[in-house]
């Protein structure tokens, strides 16, 4: 149940000003890691670093589209949520057909490429992670927000890992296994934003009558 998550929704936060330049901070952040990583995936021939890049990408896109619905009405910000969890889907389906592609082509990846990219990407992420910290329990729209950079945290760990195997093993198939890992996660994560987002229209719709 997430009906005790449904409830952040007209607090001075959502138009802190400090939480908006943190946004900023955030979405040029990714759109330069997306740059980087998607130079260094094709390169590479990494699924996990191309996984990691359009997940750059559709970071940097949610960031602007939770500064754009900053301080609107909590309907607007749980529709937001709900795109914003559509594409994390999609970016889960995506990432598992791009490892049963590469799984068929049989291409080993550049293990140095990915530690060191890997390595960036990660630091970069944290930086992220820890001036969000504070609004990661307000609604549907910020939880999302701070879902999204932790589970780039962790799919970074996971790059550094799948480097280290690819290194230690030859064969590309630690890289597939990470690349499913944050599929799985981005799955995970849309299926809980949604599901508070849901919560958020229905208590919201609710008062209205």
């Amino acid at each position: 149940m997430g009906a005790h998550c449904c409830n952040h929704d007209t607090g001075p936060v959502h138009n802190d000003g400090r939480y908006r330049r943190i946004l900023w901070i955030a979405l040029l952040v990714n759109l330069v890691m997306f740059v980087v990583e998607i130079g260094a995936g094709l390169k590479a021939g990494s699924v996990s670093l191309l996984a990691d890049s359009l997940d750059f990408l559709g970071d940097a896109a949610n960031y602007a589209i939770s500064l754009w619905v900053l301080g609107m009405a909590l309907t607007w910000r749980a529709r937001a949520a709900q795109f914003k969890a559509l594409s994390m889907l999609l970016f889960g389906l995506a990432v598992l057909g791009a490892a049963l592609w590469h799984w068929w082509q049989g291409a080993v990846p550049s293990a140095p490429t990915m530690g060191v990219v890997g390595t960036l990407a990660l630091l970069a992420n944290l930086g992220v992670a820890v001036l969000l910290y504070a609004y990661r329990e307000g609604d549907s729209n910020m939880r999302s927000v701070w879902l999204c950079t932790r589970n780039d945290a962790l799919g970074n760990l996971a790059v550094l890992a799948a480097a280290l195997g690819v290194f230690g093993t030859g064969s590309a198939w630690p890289d597939l296994i990470v690349a499913s890992i944050m599929a799985s996660l981005a799955i995970t994560a849309a299926i809980q934003v949604l599901r508070q987002a849901d919560g958020e229209l229905k208590g919201d719709h609710g008062h209205a009558h």
